[in-house]
Order: C-alpha cells, then structure tokens, then sequence
C-alpha cells in the first residue's frame, strides 16, 4: 500500500509542472463501429508501459513526460496536434503488462513507448503485432526480439547481442579462456547468455557453467549458488541480472570472500544504470563493487544531453534523484514516435481504426474484446518509424536491416574507491579501444587505424591488485592435483617409482617438476602410480581414466597420437618420438674376391683409361726433352705403361722437366690421392662392416613379410599396427622388458622369438646403447609425434605448461635433464649402405684432370707449331739429307710424316738448328748490304 501511495504522489508531482493529460478508459465502440480523423487530428494518443518502481522506471519516467513537454511546446513537430500520453504500470508482470496493454489499445494509441522488461515487451509484442500498433521499447533488450516474429517491435536502445560481443572481446583481450554466467532465469538472461556463449565460442573461449537463479531468489538461493560456482575452476564472472537483485549478489559474494585477489566479475549495464541512479553514490555500495568491471551504453557527451540533464536534476534536486542511459533511450523514444508521426501525416496518412472480425465478445465474458481495433496505417506508420534519422540525446536514431540503432557501442568502465573511471570502448566498429567510437567512425581507415588502438587502459581488479588475474584456479577449492603416472617394468629412466618424495622419479618427472617451477603460481600435486607393477599399464586407458575425471593430468612417457588429443588436452611435446622398426646383426664373412666390392665396374673402367690417357700425355709432354721418355719404341711403350701404373703408388721414376709435364702430374698425384683413399676406406668398411640377418629393410618390407613382430607392452603402436598398417594381429607379439625384446630378437621366427621389434625411437636409442649396438634400426621412422603431458579438455594448465616447456626448451634446462638421465652410447640409427662407390663420386675429379691434360696438350703443340713454322727452306734441305730419300714427287706444303719426324726431334736439336738458320739469315743480309754499297 505504501508503495502505491509514493507512486501516486510521484505521478502527481508531475502534474503540476508538465502540462499533461491523462486519458482514461474509453466506452467500447460497437463492433461495426469505425472512427476516422481523415484530416487535421486534433488530439494523437501515445501510449507508455514502465515499472514505476524500478531503477530504469524511476529514471525514465520523467524522461517521458519531459519528451512530452517539448513535444508539446515545438512549432515544427506535430503543429496544432494535442499529444496525450497514457501512462500505465506493468510492475515487471508479464501478466499484469498485458492487461495494461489491452487497456491502452482500447483508446486508440498510434504507439506505445516501452515496457521495461524482455518478458512483458514479448508478450505485449502480440498484441501490436495483431492490431498494428508500433512497440518503442527503450528498455527491453533481450537479443531474441529482433525477430521476424515481431515486426511491430522496435527496440530503442541498444541490444544485449552487441553487449555479450563486447563482453567476449574483453575476455579475450585478457586471454581468458573459461567464464561462469550469472544470471536471472528469464527470457532476457537466457537468451543475452546464449549470445554470449555463441561470442565467446568464435574467441575460442566458453562458458563452462551457467549459474541461474529464478527471478525471486532469496539471499539463501542466491548464497548456494555462489557456493557453488566458488568451488570451480574458472575465477571469471560474468553477472548478467536486473538491476533491482544485482546488488545483492555482490553483497553475498563479499561475505563469501570471492571478491578477494584472483577474482574477476564482469557486469553488463544493469550495474552502471543503478550507479547512475543514485547521486552521489552509497559508500557501502562502492565497497561492494571495487575491482568490478562493468558495461555502460555509450552517450556521445554533448551539449544537448548535459543540457537536459541539468534541467531534469534542478527540476527534481529535492528527491536528489540521478538518471542514467535508459532516461536518454526514453526521452529519444518519444521524440522518434512523434517524429514519425509527423512525417507520416506529412506524407498523406490518415490515423483511422478498424474493428477486427476476429474480436469479438464472448458471451458471459467480462473481457470486451470487440473494444480493441487496428490501426489502419500501422503498416505504413511502421515503416516511417524504421526509416527515421536524426540526432536525439543518446546519439544517431537511426536503424539498420535488423532494426538495430547503428553505431552500437558501451563504454567499459572499473569501479573503484568512491566512484567508476572508465578505461576504454568498444564498438561495434572498431572493437576494444581508448579511442571514442565517435571519432573512430570519422576515419577513413578505421580497419588499420583501429589496430594499433585496440586496447584499455590498467584495471585495478579486486582485492586492490593490477595484476590482470589469470582468471581460474584449481578445482575442487584448491585442492591438489591427482597427477597419474605410468608404473613401468621397463625403461625406468624415463618415469619409475621411487622411495623418496614425491614417490616417482625419472627424465619425465624432472621434466614436469621443473615446468611447474617456471609458472608464476603454486601447484599442488599429489602423484598417483598407475599400474600393478608387474607389466607396463596401458596407456590408451591412462588417457581415457583423465578424460573421464578419474584423474587430472597423466605425467609420463605418454605419446601424443590422435585418438587421445580428441579427449584430452596434451601440453607441448618435451620429447620428439617416433616409431623405428629394430632387427639384430651379425659379422658378414668376407670374401676372396672382396678387393674388387668397392669400385662399380664403370668406376674401375674409367680410373684404368685414366691412368693410360694421363701416362700418355705426361709421355707426349716429355719426349722432347727428357731423355728418360726417348729410345726404342718398345722401351717407350713400357715407360708409359710402367709410368701409369707407378704413379698409383706414388713410386714413379722417371722425373719430368718440362712445366706442362709438372701440371699434368701434380693434379693425377691429386687424384689418385682421393682415389686411394676412398678405395681404402670402403674396402675396410666391406671387411669390417656389421650386416643385417634378415631381409627386412624398413616398414614396408616388414608389412608385405609374413614374420611375427614385437611391439612393446601398453604402446600404442599395436593399435597402429593392425588399424592403420592393417598387419595381422597373430603376427603381433607382446614383450613386457628389455631382456624379452633382446631373447626376442635373437631367438629370430624360426626360433619363436621375432624378426624385428616396433617401437619408439627413445626406447630404441636406450636398448641399442645397454647391448653394446648389437641391434640395428633400418629404414626410416614412419611416425612423427612426440610425448606430452595429458590434462583434462580446456585445462588453462596445459597451455601454461607449454610455454613453460618451450622456456626449458630454450634456455638449455630440458637438455641437461636429458644428459642427466639418458647417457646412451651413439649407434647407427640405420644398416650401412653397401652401395658401391660409383663415377658419379669422383667425375668431378676426372674433369679436372681431364681439362688439365687437355690445355697442356694444347700449349704443347702450339709451340711446335710455331718452332715448325720458322724453319727456313735451307732447313729444310737439310733435313731432307737427314732422312732417307723414298719420295721426289714434289709438295709444296709440309707432310705429315716431316711433322712428325720434326715433332720426335730432341728439343735441343730443334734449338740449335733455330740458332743456324738466325746466323745464316743474318750473314746473307750482310752480304747483300756490302754489294749494294759497292755498286
């Protein structure tokens, strides 16, 4: 009754300051009844749905009737147009809302402003929809109206789709990947949740709880669920409620001490609009409050708005009543409804009703239906309304394809001390930034400007630290981790039990152990042994016991495959892996005729041509002038031939004194050099070389055989083996130790043992290195993945651990771990190739030699040439004396055979008939100069 009363004298107030007339219930027309204003209407009925007492009714109320006033007052909007506002109460009751409803429709409203609440503005939105009565609603924002399901439904305020968007940008600004919804169980708070999840969703983030409480929740209701979500693991809420509970849940979440350091509470506007509301702000309030982040529509600060509010706040200082954003939505409302309305009339309408035939009174009924009639130019009026642009208070009214205001945008605002300070926006056009949306729409090139801008400035979040939290903590309120770990029979470097704290040891646990160290924050843990002991677990289980929370994480030798990454998260691999195929070896006996296995046939064919072509040219290159290459041409033939042969021993005799003979030899000397020394190599290694058993040479040969194969107890790889390799599953043989693997190995198929062992190259490393290399692996690893730490889905603590694996990966930390733990000896990771040295090793050599040879036997006879050339006829004659006289016929030009008697000359000959002729010559031009004188 008390609150009746205040609302009472609360409309009254208003009365005697704002022109107003209130209409009141109509007589019911006659159900044939139609009633016109074709031209001129005097009076034009709007008609205003709020909850008068609420935080947004108390603010908007005056709005309206302020929007009324000025309405009223204008010469250009609605001229010579009586507007009446009907002002009806809805109390947040869809039912009540809809009673208010159809009394409004009963007088002929051309609009209704409002309601406040999502649930009654869905219901009420039938109504209009069926008498084509426009909806302006400022306050309900709940993203699902924008529906084709209601077409006479125009939200004037901004829609919680873009809210939810924003609140997902800041989540993912701070790289939060798990939030908990709080929120009222209604059709505004599930559905602004839905968004959100949705949002969320494309920033790889989500919503891992939804805590909803009904609309009438009691502290008790309200205090078990905090309880509730305190115990989880994410620390970041998102608080999406009506502004009359909201307060209350930061009051029970004081006394629960969860909003203590580590804690992140995200609130959308509700909690600007009830900070707004009151001036100045209640001390206990803001205690409350500081370190929350909250969401507030963005204003433009302009002098219009400042300016009305100044007017409303002198007009109302008494009650010290402040407004927030939903006032500015409502005054806009008004103004757009008469806006339209104008134009509409501007543009020919009529404002008629109709009776619709589908309402009509029931007999016995006290509800007159036939009372209620349609608005003719609704359609038409509608449009106007959706095509209206201009500059109200809160901004452009302007709407876009989906009946959404343009240019959405909130300001992000951090409470703290007395008041709020904001630290950034975001809009729907350029995202998080310090920058006002406003001045971001003006730039051409927002897309590239925006980047550089996109961020906030410092939050001081709750328990007074700046530290941006890293929004989650371990469940079940802290306490420690159940970390499983293989207990293996075998290869106990890797991970093993021990006696010691913390009950396990190995290169994987020191792995773990020091990544942990690396974090910025503690985490207990308690290590759990997996497995009876007596043979290696499996680790296909290992991994599904932690996905269905039998265990937190998996710590071990644990690989990385794909079947376990789609049920668990694994961190960054701190040990490469993959699987080998090993078979054992044997000496290989060598052979009589071994001496001939390094060399192909071609390579021994073209060194022999090279040791003649080479022995020859060196003979050609010192025939002239080195008496060691001259005699007989039996004794010639055997020089070069012995030449030749020598020179690979480097123990030839003969010396050469020519220069061109030098070169030649230097480079062969070279050659045959690299010649003997790779012979040499490759026939120790034939001599010595340890050979495979079988005739397995890698995966493929290992498949097409018939031979059974061992595979290590617990691996995966059997599962590989018969899914992906489609290998037979009687051929897969399982050993349970290192000793099985080397009895396996060498037994062999025909002695029940096994041809080769699949297995991972680390495990493969260890075994070769403790039998002394007596084992082998062949072909190449046929796998690629690598061991990892194993969490639980989403875990936050596998990606930290990944960063920190990659910083011990770095800084040297995991290698000295390695060196700590897996001293092995070095093998050959594959059998030696018997591959025959080839001419496509040493052709390069040969060219060389080859080119060489050919240049020296190229200066070589150009110089005979020349010598040849300067031979004088008197020289001639008398080497025709020389030589024994077979032919007269005269030839003008020399013959082949004096070349090469003149090339087979010695070369001191040659000179000294050189030096002959020169005197001859010179005499001869003496003589002819003293006779020429004489005469």
């Amino acid at each position: 009754m008390a609150m009746r009363i205040t609302v009472t004298l609360f409309l009254l107030v208003f009365c005697f300051w704002i022109p107003l007339e209130v209409e009141g219930r109509k007589e019911p027309f006659s159900p044939t009844s139609v009633s016109t204003v074709s031209s001129g209407p005097k009076v034009v009925k709007f008609g205003a749905l709020f909850t008068a007492d609420s935080v947004i009714g108390r603010s908007a109320l005056p709005a309206i009737l302020a929007a009324v006033e000025d309405v009223k007052s204008s010469t250009s909007i609605l001229p010579g147009i009586d507007l009446q506002v009907i002002l009806l109460n809805t109390n947040c009751s869809p039912f009540l809302g809809t009673m208010e409803a159809l009394q409004l429709m009963e007088n002929d409203v051309v609009a209704v402003v409002g309601p406040l609440s999502s649930g009654v503005a869905r219901v009420i939105s039938h109504i209009v929809n069926e008498l084509h009565v426009p909806l302006l609603s400022f306050g309900a924002t709940d993203p699902t109206l924008s529906a084709l399901q209601y077409p006479y439904f125009v939200r004037t305020t901004q829609n919680d789709y873009f809210q939810m968007f924003a609140v997902a940008d800041l989540v993912d600004y701070y790289r939060w990947r798990e939030v908990i919804a709080i929120y009222v169980d209604d059709d505004n708070g599930r559905n602004g949740i839905s968004v959100l999840g949705d949002a969320l969703s494309k920033k790889r983030a989500k919503i891992t709880y939804k805590a909803a409480f009904p609309p009438g929740a009691t502290e008790g209701d309200i205090s078990d669920l905090l309880n509730e979500v305190n115990l989880m693991e994410s620390r970041v809420y998102v608080l999406h409620v009506n502004p009359e509970n909201g307060l209350a849940i930061f009051s029970i979440a004081k006394r629960l001490r969860m909003m203590d350091s580590g804690y992140v509470w995200i609130a959308t506007d509700w909690l600007p609009s009830v900070l707004d509301s009151a001036d100045p702000p209640d001390t206990d309030t803001m205690d409350l409050l500081q370190g929350v982040v909250a969401f507030r529509h963005h204003i433009p600060d302009t002098d219009l708005k400042n300016t009305f509010l100044s007017r409303l706040k002198s007009q109302r200082h008494k009650k010290n009543i402040s407004f927030n954003s939903y006032a500015l939505y409502a005054y806009d409302s008004v103004w757009l409804a008469a806006r339209a309305l104008d134009a509409y009339l501007n543009e020919g309408g009529n404002i008629s009703f109709s009776s619709d035939p589908k309402l009509h009174d029931i007999n016995g009924s006290m509800l007159q239906l036939a009372s209620l009639r349609t608005f003719d130019g609704g359609p038409q009026f509608l449009q106007t309304v959706l095509s209206m642009n201009f500059t109200g208070l809160s901004g452009r009214i302007e709407f876009d394809m989906d009946k959404n205001l343009v240019h959405p945008a909130y300001d992000i605002l951090n409470i703290g001390g007395s008041g709020s300070r904001r630290i950034g926006y975001w809009s729907n056009h350029s995202g998080l930034s310090v920058i006002t949306p406003e001045t971001l729409y003006v730039k051409k090139s927002s897309s590239t400007y925006t980047m550089s801008n996109k961020k906030l400035y410092d939050v001081i979040w709750p328990g007074e630290v700046t530290i941006t939290p890293r929004g989650w903590v371990f469940p079940n309120n802290g306490q420690p981790l159940r970390i499983a770990v293989p207990n293996r029979v075998s290869y106990k470097d890797f991970v093993a039990k021990a006696k010691n704290p913390p009950g396990v040891q190995g290169f994987c646990i020191d792995v773990f152990e020091a990544a942990l160290n690396l974090l910025p924050y503690p985490v207990p843990r308690q290590y759990i042994l997996y497995g009876n002991g007596e043979r290696n677990p499996n680790y296909n289980e290992l991994v599904e016991h932690v996905a269905q929370n039998k265990f937190d994480a998996a710590v071990g030798d644990v690989t990385i495959v794909t079947n376990r990454t789609r049920i668990v998260d694994f961190t960054q691999p701190f040990m490469p892996s993959g699987l080998v195929v090993l078979v054992p070896l044997v000496e290989k006996k060598s052979s009589p005729w071994s001496f001939h296995e390094p060399f192909t046939a071609q390579m021994w064919g073209v060194t022999a041509a090279f040791f003649l072509f080479v022995g020859t040219v060196v003979w050609i290159l010192e025939h002239r002038l080195n008496p060691e290459f001259r005699g007989s041409p039996r004794k010639q033939l055997i020089t070069v031939f012995w030449f030749s042969l020598s020179t690979m021993f480097f123990s030839h005799r003969e010396n050469t004194v020519s220069g061109l003979g030098r070169l030649v030899l230097i480079i062969w000397l070279f050659v045959v050099l690299i010649i003997n020394s790779s012979y040499t190599a490759s026939l120790t290694s034939i001599l010595t070389v340890q050979q495979l058993s079988s005739q397995i040479e890698g995966i493929d040969s290992l498949i097409s055989s018939t031979q059974p194969i061992g595979i290590q107890d617990g691996s995966f790889a059997r599962k590989y083996l018969i899914d992906d390799l489609n290998i037979a599953e009687s051929r897969i043989v399982t050993l349970k130790n290192m000793e099985d693997y080397i009895d396996a190995l060498q037994r062999g198929p025909s002695g029940g043992g096994v041809a080769a062992v699949v297995d991972e190259l680390p495990y493969i490393e260890i075994l070769m290195s403790n039998t002394a290399c007596k084992f082998r692996t062949v072909g190449q690893e046929f796998t690629k993945s690598g061991w990892g730490f194993a969490f639980q889905r989403d875990s936050p603590l596998a990606v930290d651990l990944s960063t920190a694996i990659l910083q011990l990966s770095e800084n040297g930390d995991l290698q000295k771990i390695h060196d700590k733990w897996l001293h092995k000896k070095e093998c050959a990771t594959n059998a030696v190739d018997s591959n025959k040295l080839a001419l496509t090793s040493f052709w390069g050599l040969f060219l060389i030699c080859g080119i060489a040879c050919a240049i020296a036997l190229i200066v070589f006879f150009a110089r005979i040439f020349c010598q040849y050339n300067k031979f004088s006829p008197e020289a001639e004659k008398i080497d025709q004396e020389m030589q024994p006289v077979r032919s007269r016929r005269p030839s003008r030009t020399p013959s082949l055979k004096k070349l090469m008697v003149f090339v087979d000359k010695r070369e001191a000959e040659i000179k000294e008939i050189l030096r002959e002729n020169k005197k001859r010559r010179h005499s001869q031009s003496l003589e002819e100069h003293s006779v020429s004188s004489a005469t």
